[in-house]
């Protein structure tokens, strides 16, 4: 018998204290504040603000503490709070350029002018779970960071002396930035369209795709031309001052992902580029974005589309975690009426099905295989 989930709104109130109940945690403990999930959950509230186009680490703080750390949740809840935002106007593209880099890597030069910043990474720890952490641990006041620092020369930057890497690439001139949040997804997308649905995608997704080109299921060869991690300038352009003025410092990754490219009928021989850039820390993200943004560049290059991560439509319609918890999850609220429909159809077929079977002789039905 298929009995109805009673209780209504009464429920619905009482689920809601018990999350807050559960949020809370232990009252004997202090109750974590969004200071500290800012300080000490950085790459968490990095990875919430990225996936949720928003910049603003107190709110991203606030949304992980609202879900109970549950980060798809955070950039739900975020991705909300956006849409009740005015908007004063498009800022300036950033120039990366000018980056005050905290970290700066590559995997195509050794000594490269500006040399290798290592930063705070994990690449080098041993992954192992560190007992002194059960207990806070003593801060080197020593560890301060520079300013000052002159830019530093693109990677890119010397294979283009050589002619050896692909144009920039150029928008044209008045060219108004698309805004995925505002307007309904049509494909093809330019580039520019690709790159904002990239940065806001799911980094596990787009991680799993950026690995499978590396697994055969693309045209990719890459290399880590450069990854940046640092922060630069965003300007607004003020048509009454005839100039453009800072709204503020932002926290970026940026990876450069250098492809070799054999050449065809309209390009030569050289390399060419996957992009990826997101808010804050976050270079796994910015690697995955660059692998995937190079393998959707295939027509571009006359290659042909055989894997995944080379349709278009597939990575952009499935990279959005916000649509598809919306479409898993909701496959929790009733669903009565289409079950009960599905139940008197499979109860049909299965007499039909067992009414057939009845009307073969011993004769019709295979022998059991001894």
């Amino acid at each position: 018998m298929y009995v109805a989930v009673k209780g209504g709104e009464a429920a619905i109130a009482n689920a809601h204290r018990l999350l807050a109940d559960r949020r809370r945690g232990d009252r004997s403990l202090p109750s974590i504040t969004i200071e500290q999930i800012v300080a000490q959950l950085g790459l968490a509230v990095d990875r919430v603000m990225a996936e949720a186009s928003l910049y603003d680490r107190a709110i991203a703080a606030l949304a992980i503490r609202q879900s109970c750390g549950d980060l798809i949740e955070a950039i739900f809840i975020l991705r909300a709070y956006r849409t009740t935002l005015p908007r004063f106007g498009y800022s300036v593209p950033l120039e990366t350029a000018d980056m005050q880099v905290e970290r700066r890597v590559s995997a195509t030069y050794k000594d490269l002018p500006g040399g290798q910043l290592l930063g705070p990474t994990f690449d080098y720890t041993h992954r192992l779970l560190d007992p002194s952490l059960l207990h806070d641990a003593p801060v080197d006041e020593a560890l301060q960071r520079e300013g000052g620092q002159e830019p530093i020369m693109r990677v890119t930057d010397i294979l283009a002396d050589e002619d050896l890497m692909e144009d920039d690439g150029t928008l044209p001139e008045g060219h108004v930035p698309g805004d995925l949040t505002r307007e309904p997804l049509e494909f093809p997308m330019a580039r520019d369209l690709r790159l904002q649905a990239l940065a806001r995608g799911d980094e596990g997704f787009l991680l799993s795709l950026g690995y499978s080109t590396q697994r055969g299921y693309a045209r990719s060869h890459p290399f880590v031309g450069e990854i940046r991690i640092g922060e630069v300038d965003v300007e607004l352009d003020l048509p009454e001052l005839g100039f453009a003025v800072s709204l503020g410092r932002i926290r970026i990754t940026e990876c450069q992902m250098i492809n070799q490219f054999k050449g065809s009928a309209k390009s030569p021989p050289q390399f060419t580029r996957g992009y990826g850039l997101v808010f804050g820390q976050s270079e796994r993200k910015a690697m995955a974005m660059s692998l995937v943004d190079r393998a959707l560049r295939a027509s571009e290059f006359d290659e042909d589309v055989v894997a995944p991560a080379q349709d278009e439509e597939f990575v952009i319609s499935h990279s959005d975690n916000v649509q598809a918890t919306g479409f898993v999850e909701h496959l929790k609220l009733p669903h009565y009426v289409d079950f009960q429909a599905e139940l008197d159809l499979v109860r049909r077929m299965r007499r039909e099905y067992e009414a057939g079977r009845g009307d073969k002789t011993d004769s019709d039905i295979p022998e059991a295989a001894e």
